[in-house]
């Protein structure tokens, strides 16, 4: 059975280019700085100029999509780019991701109705190693009626109050809303009103151990307690000076 996706790809032209995302451009080497074949999902990524653009940077990716005619020029695309990409077709209304696996993920003009899109971002939350980030960007509802692109429907439509409560135990970077002039293939080309955002996913909080004593009892106890590693001068089983004592 062919999903509508299927039958908007199915041309020999890539509908949204081959030029990836003006904004994934501007900060990808940024975030993957450091990150040694850092392994990143790309949501809703279609025809894959972004996972593609991802792989040429040395990510590992991972494009996902409801249709399987638009991955198959994502291949296509990444053979005659040099490079290799997986992919896998996947109603992301119902995903299922696995736990601490990505250093990062990216949606670039991932539009699903609300319910399905809290679902979706709870299983980024959890799919996200500590340090991995978040990218998103897509239309807001001040672009219904633009003509310039993306949804129909305000309820497909992004914003940043709705990501900054799903991501706010996250470090933010970028979360704004914006207009700016977008030209990718014919689907989106013109002036469109946009949610940018970028967060990154806590570190693990180090375990250290805090030792208390009760002399007069000669009784001693000992807790963990999560935070940073000692300073200098500092014992690491009781977060004081260490002393001759």
């Amino acid at each position: 059975m062919t999903h509508p996706w299927d039958d908007r790809y199915n041309t020999d032209e890539y509908v949204y280019g081959t030029t990836p995302n003006d904004f994934l451009v501007e900060h990808a080497a940024d975030l993957l700085a450091g990150r040694e074949a850092a392994h990143v999902l790309c949501l809703a990524d279609g025809e894959g100029r972004n996972s593609v653009y991802l792989a040429e940077l040395g990510a590992q990716v991972c494009a996902m999509d409801i249709s399987a005619v638009g991955l198959a020029k994502a291949e296509k695309l990444a053979k005659q780019r040099g490079v290799s990409i997986q992919t896998e077709v996947v109603d992301l209304t119902q995903a299922e991701l696995p736990k601490a696996h990505y250093d990062g993920v990216v949606a670039i003009f991932c539009h699903l109705p609300s319910q399905a899109r809290a679902h979706l971002y709870e299983q980024v939350v959890v799919s996200l190693k500590p340090g991995g980030f978040f990218l998103l960007e897509g239309y807001t509802v001040d672009q219904l009626g633009r003509g310039t692109g993306g949804p129909d429907k305000a309820d497909l439509m992004l914003n940043k109050a709705e990501l900054e409560k799903v991501f706010k135990n996250f470090e933010l970077q970028v979360s704004q809303e914006i207009e700016r002039d977008i030209h990718e293939g014919d689907r989106h080309n013109g002036v469109g009103a946009v949610c940018q955002f970028i967060a990154q996913k806590p570190q693990a909080r180090q375990q250290t151990y805090q030792f208390s004593a009760n002399r007069d009892k000669a009784s001693h106890r000992m807790r963990y307690v999560e935070g940073s590693s000692a300073n200098d001068g500092e014992c690491t089983l009781c977060k004081g000076p260490i002393t001759s004592d």
